[in-house]
């Protein structure tokens, strides 16, 4: 199958499918492809023929991807955007210009090692075009996927995406719970609360699917507390901290994250008893697919960081 895969699908045969997961009906996909109806059936045919399985089913309301088309169209999608980034790059090289390098990473290793690494990178190739999208795991292995994304820095979500990426450990992402400062549990004498004796403060908590999220609801479960009633989601890192600095709300963050705060007085750090970790964070790449030589030596760079972190 994969040796018929690599001699026959063809780029057309992928821009089709997009096309009729966009506009669900042969005809209007065809007219988007500027191609004649009978000429887009035919290569759904193919495609069909070729993998041996149905695609789409026609219903009422137009056609409708199977799981196999899903499937199929996800690897689509994927395949296009890394020849549009492809045909980008080369154009740059062929103008003069050092093309791009974009790297997806969480909150915790932004703040430091990809951004030592990213300064490093640019201080070898000043006119390379670098872009970081800080977000969540979830999300940044989903760009990842998608090709979105050159390279990532996070950690797996679920077992199953193991089989779709390589990891490689960078370093662990230590959580400190915080408030700002001037906060009624700054200095509170007593004995130090575990982390669900804190259920009844308000809370600016991330994404159900979020790792951090996940050590701080499973801690309540533990307990057989309830979860915080007060509370507000954000996947934004700015919008956790700004909403930190303006209520009494509570946030456990990634130590990174909040460590400049604490040294400008603007955030403290709340102690807590017994607090949990988190798996560590590392690089993450696409199996099987070789990396550009600007994303290759970013790796290289804060795989160097990575070992400077762990000896300091």
């Amino acid at each position: 199958m994969s040796t018929r895969l690599n001699t026959y699908l063809k780029v057309r045969h992928l821009t089709l499918l997009l096309a009729l997961v966009e506009h669900r009906t042969m005809h209007r996909a065809a007219a988007a492809l500027n191609m004649t109806q009978s000429t887009a059936s035919k290569i759904l045919r193919e495609i069909e023929d070729l993998l041996g399985v149905a695609l789409f089913v026609r219903e009422p309301r137009g056609m409708r991807p199977t799981d196999s088309g899903l499937l199929a169209t996800g690897l689509a999608e994927a395949v296009l955007q890394r020849i549009t980034r492809f045909s980008d790059e080369l154009e740059n090289l062929k103008s003069g210009n050092m093309g791009s390098l974009v790297i997806g990473a969480i909150m915790g290793a932004a703040p430091d090692l990809v951004a030592a690494a990213v300064a490093e990178v640019k201080q070898a190739y000043p006119l390379l075009t670098v872009r970081m999208l800080g977000e969540t795991s979830d999300l940044i292995l989903e760009m990842l996927q998608t090709g979105q994304v050159d390279i990532a820095v996070g950690r797996f979500i679920s077992p199953q995406q193991q089989q779709m990426f390589t990891f490689e450990p960078l370093a662990q992402e230590p959580l400190v719970l915080v408030a700002r400062a001037g906060h009624p549990l700054e200095g509170v004498a007593g004995p130090v609360r575990a982390l669900h004796e804190f259920a009844q403060w308000p809370w600016v908590l991330q994404p159900a699917t979020n790792p951090t999220r996940r050590v701080l609801d499973a801690a309540f479960v533990a307990a057989r507390v309830n979860p915080p009633r007060n509370q507000v989601e954000s996947v934004s890192v700015f919008a956790i901290l700004h909403l930190l600095q303006t209520s009494d709300a509570l946030a456990l963050l990634p130590e990174s994250v909040a460590r400049d705060h604490f040294r400008g007085g603007i955030l403290t750090r709340i102690p807590v008893r017994d607090l949990p970790a988190i798996p560590d964070f590392g690089i993450l790449t696409r199996v099987g697919e070789p990396l550009s030589f600007h994303a290759a030596l970013f790796r290289d760079i804060l795989q160097k960081h990575g070992k400077q972190r762990q000896v300091a």
